[in-house]
């Protein structure tokens, strides 16, 4: 059995925790880095103090193709695309450099995960490469949107253009605005209040 290289698993320990640190899965690990399991789990305690999450990998297109996980996605894929042809990025090197640069494009709100995580990322490209997802250019505005090749995608239009009815009603937007009328109301009240009687 051959010896492995010091400087071999010195790199590989700098990737796994690289790839840690920007908020991999221990699937994702499994497959990217030569560590083994154990080493991998104990990396990962070690870094956020947490074992990993359990639970599946993602294995559906449908969540890239809904309206605002679409235009991450879309984001993301043109970069990889970008830094693949042109800078001449491959691999894991290639999807943790698209990653950082979306990153810096669609930062979250403090405390919030990114919505594209690292692994949905990862997942997308593997789409890609499997040929389950392409990309189409929306008639519009010529942008190249994630797509999937077996829907009809003739005369088609990004959700930018298109923006579903329902486009930003979240929960989270609703709670907002309530908060913010309950605040209004209640300074409106406070400013009734301090006018003299008549």
């Amino acid at each position: 059995m051959a010896k492995k290289s010091v400087v071999t698993e010195s790199q590989e320990i700098q990737l796994a925790i690289e790839l840690i640190q920007l908020g991999a899965r221990l699937q994702l690990l499994e497959t990217e880095v030569s560590l083994s399991r154990e080493r991998l789990l104990n990396l990962y305690k070690e870094l956020k103090g947490v074992s990993p999450p359990k639970g599946m990998l993602p294995f559906s297109t449908d969540w890239f193709l809904t309206w605002q996980p679409n235009i991450h996605s879309s984001l993301f894929i043109n970069i990889h695309k970008f830094l693949v042809e042109h800078a001449g990025a491959t691999g894991i090197e290639a999807i943790m450099k698209a990653y950082k640069l979306y990153l810096e494009q669609m930062p979250p709100e403090p405390g919030q995960e990114p919505l594209l995580s690292l692994t949905r990322a990862w997942t997308l490209v593997r789409f890609f490469h499997s040929k389950m997802l392409e990309m189409a250019t929306c008639d519009k505005c010529k942008g190249k949107f994630v797509i999937n090749g077996l829907d009809l995608n003739q005369s088609y239009l990004c959700g930018l253009c298109h923006m579903p009815s329902r486009a930003g009603k979240t929960k989270k937007v609703k709670d907002a605005k309530d908060a913010k009328d309950a605040k209004d109301a209640s300074d409106a009240d406070a400013a009734a209040a301090a006018l003299p009687s008549p």
